[in-house]
């Protein structure tokens, strides 16, 4: 029983809702936001530092700046038999900042901080998945130090080291909707006689959460700073085509002591409830049910932010048109596992593991930049994210699907050296997706699989201003 009960927590910490797929968020620039996303064989500056530091050195002016953000509205909609439910999520802001400076003609470098992962999914508290998300909130930040060397006219190395951190908070139902109801109809169909013995009143207790959730409990912590790299090289082929490869490590993120707490919508009613079940349980021969006492201690995880191998081509057929493709590979056959640990010692006993087994995917992008006028650039991209979750271990707390974007921007220059940037993407899930995720009922200690069809779209206007001299 205590092993089923921690069940209940799994899958708690995963950060595992983003605006792309995974936990990965691709919102670190305004230009580039409208042009896919592409980067990685592109010379942009300040903004290089993310897509491949290589880039950094091509800086026009002695200073680069560049900040902006982006809104994130998200939606995911479940639907299962007739029954449907929407999200209500609050958007979030992924943001930016760089500044690069131009040291001699062939080094250069910079600073920046961005949001490479994080964003926020609320499905509700009492809706039919509660016992595997009702709400999840992640952010992740990542400040570099940025170093770029020119070592030919044509070839360019650059180098940044990534420190990471950040926080999360997740609500799960440890006794969700209905589940006390399928408990009694479980044990009376193991032993009709016990169905004269269960009170009237406690009949009507327990009906009272056919549509409510009886216990939840939340997860909060923050993540230690941990260090990986940003490296990637630059080559011009000729005056007309670029080509450019970056590399971000992989980044292992640690909470080591979280907050936990349990909310009850009614708990001297709940526990009272568990003392009548469980006499009649003792009565069976049956071991009875208690929820554990795991706000008394506190929660230890960890899980990887992912490697990611970008190689991307660039065209300029003539001095206004830019096109650039990419493919970006995203090393999250990383993540297995979900190792949870409890403290101190007398809960260890609910420490836990949960399969997640993601695999591999990738990002195809391409992105056209037109200058219009001398102070006046409008762009448009695409980009194709591969979903990295089994059918069999797909989750509302990650409602993943292969997704298409579809981006358009523009800058505009009051001045000539002062841009401002807008943007704007959508992105859809190709025609929803089919998946199941199988945990243990918490009550009467049966698996369970809980499953049906997911749509995701996400609306993401961005601003930003960038600033030479």
């Amino acid at each position: 029983m205590k092993k089923m009960i921690a069940l209940a927590c799994l899958a708690m910490l995963p950060f595992s809702y983003a605006a792309a797929e995974g936990y990965q968020v691709n919102a670190q620039s305004t230009k580039q936001a409208g042009m896919g996303h592409v980067g990685a064989a592109m010379k942009l500056g300040a903004e290089s530092m993310h897509f491949n530091p290589a880039g950094l050195v091509f800086m026009d002016k002695s200073v680069d700046l560049s900040v902006g953000m982006s809104g994130v509205f998200a939606t995911a909609k479940f639907k299962r038999d007739g029954y449907s439910v929407e999200t209500d999520n609050t958007p979030s802001t992924p943001l930016y900042a760089y500044a690069g400076f131009k040291i001699y003609d062939n080094l250069a470098a910079g600073l920046m901080i961005n949001t490479p992962y994080g964003s926020g999914i609320t499905w509700g508290h009492d809706w039919a998945g509660a016992h595997l998300c009702q709400e999840i909130s992640l952010k992740a930040f990542n400040i570099q130090p940025t170093v770029s060397w020119k070592i030919m006219d044509r070839l360019s190395v650059g180098a940044g080291l990534m420190m990471e951190f950040g926080n999360i908070s997740l609500n799960r139902a440890l006794i969700g909707p209905g589940a006390m109801g399928d408990m009694a109809e479980q044990m009376i169909a193991g032993n009709p006689m016990l169905g004269a013995l269960i009170p009237e009143e406690m009949k009507q207790i327990i009906a009272k959460y056919d549509d409510a959730s009886a216990a939840s409990i939340q997860l909060k912590g923050n993540a230690g700073i941990r260090f990986g790299f940003n490296v990637g090289a630059m080559y011009d082929i000729n005056e007309k085509f670029t080509v450019g490869l970056s590399y971000r490590s992989k980044v292992m993120a640690r909470v080591k002591e979280g907050d936990i707490a349990l909310d009850y919508t009614n708990e001297a009613e709940l526990r009272g409830l568990l003392e009548k079940v469980n006499a009649l349980m003792q009565a069976m021969g049956k071991e009875g049910i208690a929820i554990p006492p795991l706000d008394n201690g506190s929660f230890a995880s960890e899980l990887p932010l992912p490697d990611n191998w970008n190689l991307g081509i660039t065209y300029r057929p003539t001095n206004r048109w830019t096109v650039s493709g990419e493919v970006q590979f995203v090393g999250w056959g990383a993540y297995k596992e979900l190792d949870i640990r409890f403290s101190p010692s007398s809960l260890s006993q609910y420490d836990m593991k949960a399969a997640k087994k993601y695999k591999n995917s990738r990002i195809y992008r391409l992105g056209a930049q037109f200058a219009a006028t001398n102070r006046l650039d409008v762009r448009l991209g695409t980009y194709f994210d591969e979903s990295p979750v089994e059918d069999d271990y797909l989750n509302p707390e990650t409602p993943s699907m292969d997704k298409l974007g579809i981006t358009a921007g523009l800058s505009f220059r009051p001045l000539k050296d002062l841009s401002v940037d807008l943007a704007f993407s959508y992105v859809t899930g190709l025609g929803g997706r089919d998946g199941s995720y199988q945990d243990t009922e918490l009550l009467t200690g049966m698996p369970r699989t809980f499953g049906g069809h997911y749509d995701t779209v996400a609306l993401m206007p961005a601003i930003g201003l960038s600033y030479s001299f």
